[in-house]
């Protein structure tokens, strides 16, 4: 009894050294020949770590990742220990009075250097004191698998950590992955995920049953193609955070009420998810009232904003006054001539100066007034857009091969936004070989049907100007009386055709 309760004593004093232990077993085992002394292996302090999952053998994970099980006198101690390493370092750890944290020193400095390994400074873990709670082996290192996983690069995902710090404290199976099933089946390809998330990596801490789902259900219910909602997610996923109530739907039901349909706004939305982004009361509204104080007609706005959605959310003052002074300075364009550029051709706002002036100095050089040079414009700003190298080809065939006065070119200022090769030339040459005479716009500004038609008839159709547009009302193209029926289309898919170039 006597050699047992010193055997037990051996073994339970603390802080005794190996070497003490081996020589008191030595000594032990001398006094009693029967006994076998036992033998130790020491465990090395970390284990490398490496799963298939995660990938990265170049981290050790720590065998012991929370320290030793203490008092709450030790707690104390310990804590003020970890804190005083946390300060020396530059980390500000008032946010951690109330977080559970490591007991010793060495496993804090454990989480700080990873995290500094994937890129992240002692600035960026101050924005996000708590990551510091996170447990390298429970909560960090499968995340950052799982991230990788996904798409995000490597490299990247520092970046990713800065951005979202919170995405660290999740649950890879309960909460990351249901997200990322959910963009796979609004049609999110599988490679862009990683892209959007990058983009948007809040989307990781979004309800499923929340503000996704319904915003989602609402941009269907307004007419966009369930089918585009993937691409749509991929250009702007920030459309998946934002309120219907709050946001989405005061912007379709303002847009609505300017003149543009549903319909149009979903083909639109579809190509210019961004537009959502553009906030309402600071930038559409005044934009829009800016457009009117320049000379917009108010029954234009809706054609102009189908022509270029982006100009709801430019600064939209300081371009106009610039352009509407270059056009009178350079072109002799007043105001009010402006107004009616901008109403056909809303993306001359954004056309730098050089672009215009090149087409307008060839025309001049061609030795066209600089008067009829600026009624072309105003009839036609597209063609301030064209290349000049097409134009010249376009205009030394109207001289060589077609002969006509240079006035007809002044009236018709369209036609240098036509393809010399698949439109003038196959339309001018059989107008030759039949002997028939007609006006460039005749013979241009029409489908390839309704040309055959012309040209099987027995009359030259009276001409008229091009599709024009007015809001509350019907689209209205030149000659609709006989357009064969292969050709009808409602109103909004006229209007969307000519008008939106996405």
């Amino acid at each position: 009894m006597h050699t047992r309760r010193k055997f037990i004593y051996l073994f339970s004093t603390q802080n005794i050294s190996q070497s003490r232990i081996s020589h008191k077993l030595n000594a032990f085992s001398q006094l009693n020949p029967f006994y076998e002394t036992p033998k130790f292996r020491v465990l090395p302090q970390y284990a490398p770590f490496s799963t298939q999952a995660s990938k990265f053998p170049e981290y050790e994970m720590p065998s012991v990742t929370w320290g030793v099980i203490q008092g709450r006198k030790e707690k104390l101690v310990s804590r003020v220990i970890v804190f005083d390493y946390l300060k020396g370092l530059g980390i500000i750890p008032d946010e951690l009075q109330d977080l559970e944290l490591p007991s010793t020193v060495e496993v804090m400095r454990e989480r700080v250097e990873f995290l500094m390994k994937l890129g992240l400074t002692v600035d960026d873990i101050n924005e996000y004191p708590l990551m510091l709670g996170c447990s390298v082996r429970k909560n960090i290192i499968p995340v950052l698998g799982y991230l990788e996983k996904i798409g995000i690069p490597r490299s990247k995902l520092g970046e990713f950590i800065n951005s979202y710090p919170q995405v660290l404290h999740a649950s890879v199976i309960v909460e990351l992955v249901p997200v990322v099933r959910f963009l796979r089946g609004l049609d999110v390809e599988k490679d862009d995920i990683g892209y959007v998330l990058q983009k948007y990596p809040e989307l990781l801490g979004f309800k499923l049953e929340g503000t996704m789902s319904t915003s989602v259900a609402y941009l269907v219910s307004i007419g966009v193609n369930p089918r585009d909602i993937g691409p749509m997610v991929t250009q702007y996923p920030y459309l998946l955070g934002m309120r219907v109530g709050t946001v989405i739907k005061p912007m379709i039901d303002y847009l609505v009420s300017l003149g543009l349909p549903k319909k149009i706004l979903a083909r639109m939305l579809e190509k210019r998810a961004y537009i959502l982004g553009y906030d309402l009361e600071e930038t559409v509204k005044p934009n829009v009232d800016c457009l009117i104080s320049f000379g917009v007609r108010r029954e234009c706005l809706a054609s102009v904003i189908a022509q270029y959605p982006q100009i709801v959310g430019l600064p939209l003052k300081a371009k106009l006054s610039s352009q509407q002074y270059f056009f009178s300075l350079k072109l002799k364009i007043d105001p009010e001539g402006f107004a009616r550029v901008m109403e056909k051709m809303p993306q001359v706002v954004s056309l730098h100066q050089n672009v215009i002036m090149k087409p307008v100095e060839f025309l001049i050089g061609r030795g066209i007034p600089a008067s009829d040079v600026a009624s072309m414009v105003i009839k036609c700003p597209q063609f301030v857009a064209v290349r000049v190298e097409l134009m010249k080809i376009s205009y030394y065939f109207f001289k060589s091969e077609i002969g006509r006065p240079m006035n007809e070119l002044v009236e018709f200022p369209e036609y240098f936004t036509y393809s010399l090769e698949s439109r003038i030339k196959p339309r001018y040459q059989r107008l030759k070989s039949k002997g028939i005479r007609c006006s460039l716009n005749w013979m241009l500004n029409c489908s390839d049907q309704r040309f055959e038609e012309r040209l099987q008839g027995n009359y030259i159709e009276t001409e008229s100007v091009g599709p024009s547009f007015f809001m509350g009302g019907k689209l209205d193209l030149p000659g609709n009386a006989i357009v064969s029926d292969d050709e009808e289309e409602s109103d909004d898919e006229v209007l969307y055709r000519r008008t939106v170039s996405l």
